[in-house]
């Protein structure tokens, strides 16, 4: 995790990270409420997060009354110009004279105004499923009426940090993920109170930065999907057509949270807008752990229980296999629509996060089988894995009975002294694979 450290704004202290080193300076500006260090916890998003410190030098920080900045009175909640004076002493306190300003939410209303007003110090401005005003006009439609809004803020304060309804609109791709949930209302919680949060929400509503959007003059790349609930892609359109020579670009989904959904789309796109090329695939080899899990006779039960029932079973066997991940700290790859791909630092974490899973998802009267293998692997763009290590795993896997943990000979000579129990099944043909390959059963 990053070293936060602190700005002085007037009298308030504003918590800041700053990650990588590219030549040119890019300044998050997140949403409604944030925690730096929480950020990070969150996979998907410390990934967004990487990918943007791959060719910039990243500046991160937590706006007055949020996360790990000093928090402030309901009654002395931050104008645009106060959080505007914050960003300015969070850029001098790192050395930056300009930088590219990347607004998510909210935080484009700021980014907006912070652009048109001191030009010098913005190189280009980008906005990320940003509005322009939050109450509905007749030249602005898009937004909900008065008596709406305020009757959402009183319910975030009355459910904050325990409901489900933000999860599911907010990043409704990943609704169903119950650690995505969990971390989502822990980050909400440590961003702010209850009372804050809604002394934030009633404030922001009233913002209305369509007055200044004509005298923003820095190049400008704009980023909606096309299907978001919270910010319609038609105030992007509002928004593009009226700052001159801005790009527009509509994505596919409904995730409002940029870092939901296919994530790799929208950092490509500002990758390319800050560089001026886009990225290939990034491809580099290392030594790791793979874990194959699989459910035994997945097909029958599906078409026993039904779509439904399956469905709600297969989101608890997923939540369960997250949970075993996150305690033998291994790394989620990608689902395989009834299995994981997991990678590890270590075979014998590996291997007893395999019995972990197995001896989980039998509550739910399911059996998986496992494999395990280490080998070099090839790194891919967005995190993704490939080489013939990975064949090995799936191929260990396929293997293995209900309930069993299979690994490589590799894995077995890799572990010696661990006190796990290996017995031979025999040496295979793998599939795919050069020469015979000894397998054993793991206890």
């Amino acid at each position: 995790m990053p070293e936060t450290r602190y700005a002085r704004s007037g009298d308030v202290n504003i918590a800041y990270q700053v990650v990588g080193d590219g030549p040119r300076d890019l300044v998050y500006v997140p949403g409604w409420v944030s925690n730096l260090d929480v950020m990070w916890e969150d996979p998907a998003l410390a990934r967004c997060l990487e990918r943007l410190a791959s060719f910039s030098r990243l500046i991160v920080f937590d706006k007055r009354g949020s996360g790990l900045s000093d928090a402030v009175s309901v009654a002395d909640l931050p104008t645009l110009e106060v959080r505007m004076d914050d960003l300015r002493a969070v850029m001098d306190s790192v050395g930056s004279q300009s930088a590219v300003v990347m607004g998510h939410s909210e935080g484009g209303s700021m980014s907006m105004l912070f652009t048109a007003t001191y030009p010098a110090r913005v190189d280009a401005l980008v906005l990320m499923g940003s509005f322009a005003k939050r109450m509905w006009s007749e030249d602005y439609p898009w937004a909900t009426t008065r008596e709406h809004r305020l009757a959402a803020v009183a319910d975030v304060e009355a459910t904050w940090g325990v409901s489900d309804e933000m999860v599911e609109t907010l990043a409704p791709s990943r609704a169903g993920d119950e650690a995505f949930r969990k971390w989502l209302l822990r980050y909400l919680r440590l961003s702010a109170s209850p009372r804050a949060a809604a002394g934030l929400l009633r404030m922001n509503s009233e913002i209305d930065v369509t007055g200044i959007l004509s005298a923003i003059t820095a190049p400008t790349l704009l980023l909606y999907r096309i299907d978001d609930a919270d910010v319609k892609v038609e105030e992007g359109r509002y928004i593009a057509s009226k700052i001159l020579g801005s790009k527009l670009v509509e994505l596919p989904g409904a995730d409002h949270f940029f870092w939901a959904g296919d994530t790799d789309a929208i950092i490509d796109e500002i990758e390319e807008f800050v560089t001026g090329q886009r990225p290939g695939p990034s491809i580099h080899r290392m030594l790791t752990t793979v874990l194959f899990t699989d459910i035994v006779d997945s097909t029958r039960r599906a078409a026993a229980l039904g779509d439904r029932a399956w469905r709600d079973l297969l989101a608890r066997h997923d939540a369960a296999v997250r949970i075993e991940l996150t305690r033998w700290r291994g790394t989620e790859v990608h689902t395989t629509g009834d299995g994981f791909l997991a990678t590890f630092d270590g075979p014998a974490r590996a291997i007893r996060c395999a019995h972990a899973i197995a001896h989980a998802v039998r509550a739910l009267d399911i059996d998986v089988r496992c494999g395990v293998h280490t080998g070099e692997v090839e790194v891919l763009g967005g995190g993704d894995i490939a080489g013939l290590a990975v064949h090995i795993g799936a191929r260990v896997a396929a293997l293995a009975g209900p309930g069993e943990v299979f690994a490589s000979r590799t894995v077995r000579d890799l572990v010696a002294g661990s006190g796990l129990v290996f017995t031979s099944r025999g040496v295979h043909e793998l599939k795919g694979v050069p020469d015979p390959w000894e397998i054993f059963a793991v206890a």
